[in-house]
């Protein structure tokens, strides 16, 4: 009965999940919008996000170049290091590190937002005073991530060239022109396509696990907790699985040999 009761739980939770990503989706268009608390969560999504996530990209962007320039300079092609480490980060690393950091600093704290708003029943009296919580609460969280995230790793990108830039420079000796040349001639259709449109889905699937973790809180303190927890968990999970699924996708679709 254990296993029986855990299944249906789960299952219903997942309906539970579909119900709050498509009703985001539904319900996005319809009166009443609240502006203010889309600008709001904008402004938590996305200024307040902008110092961790450049600390972030720039040291894994100086550990990146320094290692790609240790190994190429056995083989004599640390010329190559600028050509990799923009190809590694405009497709690969910069929308993966800075959502990772998204999940940690503005997911975390929407699940957290939320579950104290369900612990203190103001989700209860907005339904009260027939005020959707889905538009009040979900909709401008999820607004604000798919916005904010695909700019902060625009943001994220250039300081982790940068970071790559300072040790292929000052520490292996590069010449500067020839590393920025390099990242140029590689910004073509396919790496910015695949890194551009990695940062929309993680943005939204991000808020949609947050906010749901956060409507189902239950049991006051630990309650916040455990939800919390599971959102970032979850939400971990399910960016590096979708990134591994996109970028399958995307080298079969435009062209890539594997």
């Amino acid at each position: 009965m254990r296993k029986d009761s855990k299944v249906k739980k789960t299952l219903a939770d997942l309906q539970d999940f579909y119900f709050v990503c498509i009703n985001s989706i539904l319900k996005l268009f319809k009166k009443p919008i609240y502006f203010d608390e889309i600008i709001e969560q904008m402004e938590y999504a996305g200024s307040a996000s902008v110092f961790i996530i450049s600390l972030v990209c720039l040291f894994v962007g100086m550990a990146l170049s320094l290692q790609l320039s240790a190994e190429l300079s056995r083989l004599g092609l640390k010329m190559y290091t600028g050509k990799i480490v923009g190809i590694a980060v405009i497709r690969e690393i910069g929308p993966l590190v800075t959502a990772l950091v998204f999940i940690g600093r503005v997911g975390a704290g929407q699940t957290a937002e939320i579950g104290s708003m369900i612990l203190g029943h103001q989700i209860d009296t907005l339904r009260v005073y027939g005020i959707d919580p889905v538009r009040k609460v979900v909709i401008p969280r999820v607004i604000a991530s798919v916005i904010m995230l695909p700019c902060l790793t625009i943001i994220g990108d250039l300081v982790c060239l940068f970071g790559g830039y300072y040790i292929a420079v000052f520490v292996s000796n590069q010449s500067g022109s020839f590393y920025w040349s390099s990242i140029i001639r590689e910004l073509n259709f396919q790496n910015v396509f695949s890194g551009s449109i990695k940062p929309f889905i993680f943005g939204y699937l991000i808020s949609c696990i947050s906010c749901f973790y956060g409507l189902t809180t239950r049991g006051g303190a630990k309650g916040l907790r455990r939800s919390t927890t599971k959102a970032v968990v979850t939400s971990i999970v399910v960016v590096i699985a979708t990134d591994f699924i996109l970028t399958r996708i995307l080298l079969y679709a435009l062209g890539f040999t594997v």
